[in-house]
């Protein structure tokens, strides 16, 4: 797939070289000339990858890349470095800066296409996650709990069946202060379980086993699945790299590997993977509290609702019925004022268990609001839907409530069933039916069930 990649560089020459190598893969190339010109196409065109020349007059790539990540509305975009400096502290400061990569003049297509590769898939999670959550990367903020998350020690994997290479490796980033383990003292998948790995090292020459196999195998399975992979290979084994990365390495790193390029490949891949890890739980609970009542665990009015009518559609298609229990807790704005509203709470907690440890697991149970819940049964005639409000009422006044203070306090409840009353019925005439009925029941002297005629 093509992205969008600004290309950065005060020399005509060299961007037009980048031009032409990212245009034979369907990239679309955005260009500027300078570290001001790169910020302002990067606000204006929001393109997907920047790749950032070092050396360039006014703002060098080092202070141009930290405006970039210090701005909400470019923070999110990839930048890799692009630099003619071999000096390893100068790519360590790159990527203090910032940036996520980094490549070396003269530009290898290897290298240049792998790089662009990893960032590609990252961009699309990313993309996808930040849609989902419904924010964009700018609003993004970490939580303490994150933080922790971000920070916390890297454990990493070297999957390697060559001994000396094996240790080497193994000490290399012990050295860094990382938690090594190594294939030759636990192998197996049962051990990147137990172990919690984050990351994986694999070489892929010398090796007792199919290393591409090994990147398949990970990217299928859901237990190994997060798990980042970084391929070390010598220089003549880049086509092997490269269908690594097609199989799911998540980066790659020539031979001899350099210690500090190794710790800022890992630092990277890191970052990126735990960044994932915490959008994709923000969007599960994003996911969650859009139909979850957060104070009793039960369905909230928006979900019932439309799974109510979906329920209705699919009880007519089959000419089975469907039952609605409507429930109201009696004189609980006593209980609150009495009490507080903490006791309050504890009730309708404890209500909600009641409820779901009474009713079938195929029932919904939900809170629309207040102290009012519903209960909906599915194939479920009228009478037997009075039975089970019946049993669920007995259930919350044959036992006491304990408060957190622990003083105890008896509480009771109404209960109203309707039922499903034919094709022109809607989601709001059934519930109304069931208020219909448990209003009765309060009017009756409450703790009590009735029910009405469709």
């Amino acid at each position: 797939m093509s992205a969008r990649i600004l290309v950065a560089d005060d020399i005509e020459a060299n961007r037009r070289v980048l031009q032409g190598k990212l245009e034979s893969h369907f990239h679309v190339v955005l260009e500027a000339a300078n570290g001001l010109d790169a910020i302002k196409v990067a606000e204006n065109e929001r393109p997907e990858i920047i790749l950032l020349d070092v050396m360039m007059p006014g703002i060098d790539g080092y202070e141009t890349c930290k405006r970039l990540k210090s701005n909400p509305d470019t923070s999110h975009i990839p930048v890799v470095m692009v630099t003619a400096l071999s000096d390893s502290e100068d790519r360590v400061r790159g990527l203090e800066a910032g940036a996520e990569d980094f490549i070396t003049k003269p530009v290898d297509d290897f290298q240049l296409n792998s790089r662009i590769e990893a960032l590609r898939r990252y961009n699309s999670v990313a993309h996808e996650l930040r849609l989902r959550q419904g924010r964009g990367a700018s609003a993004l903020e970490f939580e303490d709990q994150e933080q922790e998350d971000l920070k916390r020690s890297v454990r990493i994997l070297v999957m390697d069946t060559h001994p000396r290479r094996s240790k080497r490796l193994v000490d290399m980033l012990r050295k860094a202060g990382h938690e090594v383990s190594s294939y030759l003292d636990a192998a197996g998948e049962s051990a990147l379980s137990n172990a919690g790995v984050d990351l994986i090292l694999l070489p892929l020459s010398d090796q007792g086993f199919d290393p591409l196999k090994i990147c398949t195998h990970f990217r299928m399975s859901e237990m190994t699945r997060p798990i980042s992979i970084i391929v070390a290979c010598e220089p003549h084994e880049t086509h092997i790299a490269a269908r690594a990365l097609a199989y799911g390495a998540s980066d790659v790193i020539q031979m001899p590997i350099e210690p500090q390029e190794l710790l800022a490949r890992v630092r990277t891949q890191t970052r990126r993977t735990r960044y994932i890890e915490i959008m994709r739980k923000r969007v599960d609970r994003g996911l969650e509290l859009s139909v979850i009542d957060q104070l009793t665990g039960l369905y909230n009015r928006r979900y019932m609702m439309n799974q109510l009518h979906q329920l209705m559609k699919r009880a007519l298609i089959g000419g089975k019925p469907l039952s609605v229990i409507a429930l109201d807790i009696d004189h609980f704005k006593h209980v609150n004022d009495t009490y507080g509203h903490a006791a309050g709470d504890a009730v309708l907690q404890e209500i909600a268990e009641r409820l779901q440890a009474n009713v079938r697991p195929v029932d919904m149970v939900c809170r629309p609001g207040g102290e009012e819940f519903v209960a909906i049964l599915p194939d479920t005639e009228g009478d037997r839907a009075a039975a089970a409000a019946e049993r669920v009422r007995r259930a919350v006044a044959g036992a006491v409530f304990t408060l957190p203070n622990g003083e105890a306090i008896d509480v009771t409840l109404s209960a109203g069933v309707a039922i499903l009353a034919g094709m022109d019925d809607t989601p709001s005439a059934l519930l109304s039916r069931g208020d219909k009925a448990l209003y009765l029941a309060k009017n009756q002297g409450r703790n009590r069930v009735c029910s009405v005629a469709a």
